[in-house]
């Protein structure tokens, strides 16, 4: 994978790519298919993980191995080894970033899952574009459309329907009214943080690439949640099992999404990779009921989050015309984020998004969420 420079180009090639570079025809489509996979993958994991171990431990260890992984991925290359000096000489942004991106998402989707599933926070998650466009627009002044507003709102519809009307047909075994509501504002919560911590980085390491920055913040997002866990968890119930688990989460299915995201927002840009993402709560939804976790989805299950679905295609259908493939409209790098082709600082346009990290649709900073409401897209 190249890292791009200002421009978002790879250095020395106007394309985006290393000369040579580009594969075959099937290359975008594997990657495509990959991170899919890989998040839905990282989804059901981590339904799995929270039904029995502490979620803050699952999101402390999962943080702890993506670390791992992607710090080994950035010392190897030159211009990385730069960007985590030039990330780590910036201790309070690395610590701000690292407490939204991290601990806060990773704990509000986390605690969310246990409460209400995978498949119905994997759909909170996917709303992160919408959320970016409302945090900017409230927040941060950004410019707002008619399409981005009725994408936001149909999402958001879409969503809350789908907690109440999957939960209803899973009455007896799925979660209570209560359990739905703490549940859903949990994920809600996180999803939110995720937001802002794509207008932060983009305000303040939009000069840095992605990946480069990425160790600083995950190595400070590992001591904030392994701090918490050692303090406020009981981890010696947690089986040798359980942490191969959380370590196959972080190392294989949470940081390759980070590589694989950004490798997709270089060669075909933010938007192509932020719309593969809505493919994925169709899939958990289906892998619950595959491994026999919940019931089969009736019709108004799968109508509400292709209505979720559509919303968010609405929102982040609005790329400028004159953005080319490979070149991140206004993208810092999801989830997330720290996972694009970053931006020049000057842009006025809002944060790339990051792939979540939460190897469900991984609260990334990998993939782009948007053209212009871009913010890091999870890796969850």
């Amino acid at each position: 994978m190249v890292t791009p420079g200002p421009s978002g180009h790879a250095p020395g090639h106007p394309s985006g790519h290393a000369p040579g570079g580009g594969g075959g025809r099937a290359v975008v489509p594997a990657l495509a298919v990959g991170m899919v996979v890989l998040l839905s993958a990282g989804w059901l994991l981590s339904g799995h993980l929270v039904a029995g171990v502490p979620p803050l431990a699952v999101a402390a260890g999962r943080t702890a191995t993506a670390f791992v992984a992607i710090g080994l991925f950035a010392v190897l290359t030159p211009r990385g080894r730069s960007g985590v000096r030039t990330a780590a000489a910036r201790p309070r942004t690395v610590l701000v970033l690292a407490f939204l991106g991290f601990f806060a998402y990773y704990t509000g989707t986390l605690l969310g899952t246990r409460y209400v599933g995978a498949s119905r926070v994997g759909l909170i998650v996917s709303l992160l574009p919408c959320i970016t466009f409302v945090v900017g627009v409230l927040a941060f002044r950004e410019a707002n459309s008619r399409r981005k507003v009725l994408g936001t709102v149909l999402a958001g519809c879409g969503a809350v329907g789908f907690l109440l009307a999957d939960g209803a047909a899973a009455a007896g075994g799925g979660p209570g009214t209560g359990a739905l509501l703490s549940g859903g504002l949990l994920a809600f919560g996180g999803t939110f943080t995720y937001a802002f911590y794509g207008y932060v980085y983009r305000q303040r390491m939009s000069d840095v690439p992605a990946l480069a920055a990425l160790p600083a913040v995950t190595g400070a997002g590992t001591l904030m949640l392994g701090l918490t866990a050692v303090l406020f968890v009981p981890l010696g119930g947690v089986s040798a099992a359980d942490w191969g688990g959380v370590a196959v989460l972080g190392g294989v299915l949470t940081a390759p999404v980070f590589l694989i995201s950004h490798e997709l927002i270089l060669r075909k840009g933010p938007l192509f990779t932020s719309a593969l993402g809505l493919a994925v709560p169709f899939l958990v939804r289906l892998g619950e009921w595959a491994l026999g976790s919940a019931a089969a989805p009736g019709a108004p299950s799968v109508l509400l989050i292709a209505a979720s679905a559509a919303g968010v295609w609405l929102t982040v259908g609005g790329t400028r015309a004159g953005t080319r493939a490979g070149t991140p409209a206004g993208a810092s790098g999801g989830t997330a984020a720290p996972a694009g082709a970053r931006a020049p600082a000057a842009a006025p346009t809002a944060p790339a998004a990051a792939s979540d990290p939460s190897g469900c649709s991984d609260p990334s900073p990998s993939s782009a969420a948007a053209a212009e409401t871009t913010a890091p897209r999870n890796p969850s």
